[in-house]
């Protein structure tokens, strides 16, 4: 009889390949020295991952090398990290290592699958007042909760992160108010660009200062997208460049395996005669990014209904609940 591999086993074999390929540097490439590691470095290539998902006049530009070497670079990235086929059952083994944060709502958990999974993006899209920002600030203390080390990164674009807010739900789980607001790095983003920066930037906190980020929120998604590139004939650039952020952030979630909630706001759509006309923003682009969608709306006597419309493994459903003082209640 076949000895079935525990949970823990399967952790700690995904464990040591991860340690394994993290001992290999891009200074170990053919034809990378000092100097153009130090470049590459500068324009976010840290990693063999993202040298390895390049192109090569991406790293031409970065690195000021020559094609040929650009190549060369990239194959050799690209053989290191074994980016070729596998198997489902090894993709079933590394997804043992995802974590579900749960929400303090057993009914949303439920939508969820037993809360909101890490390795993911998970987009709230809804009208102002439907709870995005609640379910945010409620992340940032739940990962705390679940796991005292955990630490979470606030991308704030619209001035929406309250440190009172987090302390009221810190002590309605139990915890000490001080130690949670130490765990959340903030940054206020006061454009597409620096917004786009600091998404890039959440590797250098895992990396270089060792923090365990479990959750990165970017509240919200499109706000200043929306307010910089007017007007359709901006459209198609606005686009690219929300799907080049879009994708950079999938990238974090699944190379460092932290859960990356996005809050994204909501127009009107005129052409809707019939039923509810509420569209989110951004698109194809945001919506094909998105592991995972939920459509929050306000409720009866106060509530809240989040329902799930997008999801690769769990059903559509709804979830409704109460936010409160203290955190997120059933219905």
């Amino acid at each position: 009889m076949v000895k079935q591999e525990t949970k823990q086993e399967v952790v700690l074999e995904a464990k040591k390949m991860e340690e394994k390929e993290n001992e290999m540097s891009v200074m170990d490439l053919p034809g990378v020295g000092p100097a153009t590691a130090d470049k590459l470095s500068v324009s976010g290539y840290e990693d063999l991952m993202s040298v390895a998902v390049a192109t090569p006049g991406e790293l031409v530009e970065a690195s000021g090398v020559g094609e040929a070497a650009a190549k060369k670079i990239i194959a050799a990235a690209r053989a290191a990290m074994k980016m070729g086929f596998e198997s489902g059952t090894e993709i079933l083994k590394r997804r043992q290592k995802i974590i579900k944060i749960p929400t303090g709502a057993e009914n949303l958990n439920a939508l969820m699958g037993g809360g909101f999974e890490t390795g993911a993006i998970v987009e709230c899209f809804g009208e102002f007042g439907s709870a995005k920002t609640q379910i945010a600030h409620v992340l940032c203390v739940q990962c705390q909760l679940q796991n005292p080390e955990a630490h979470a990164v606030f991308i704030d674009t619209e001035n929406t992160f309250r440190p009172e807010r987090i302390i009221q739900l810190a002590q309605g789980a139990g915890l000490d108010p001080e130690k949670v607001l130490g765990n959340i790095s903030v940054a206020r983003a006061f454009n597409s660009d620096h917004q786009m920066l600091l998404a890039e930037k959440v590797g250098d906190l895992v990396k270089k200062q060792k923090l365990n980020v479990r959750v990165v929120i970017v509240d919200s998604l499109t706000a200043h997208f929306r307010a910089e590139f007017i007007g359709r004939g901006t459209l198609a650039e606005r686009q690219q460049k929300l799907n080049k952020h879009m994708h950079e952030l999938l990238r974090v979630a699944d190379s460092h395996n932290v859960l990356v909630y996005v809050t994204n706001q909501v127009m009107s759509d005129p052409s809707v005669f019939f039923g509810d006309p509420t569209k989110s923003i951004g698109g194809h682009i945001v919506a094909h990014a998105s592991t995972f969608r939920i459509y929050l709306r306000k409720g009866k006597k106060g509530s809240r209904v989040a329902k799930l419309i997008d999801s690769p493994n769990l059903p559509d459903g709804e979830a409704p609940f109460f936010v409160e003082t203290s955190g997120l209640r059933d219905v």
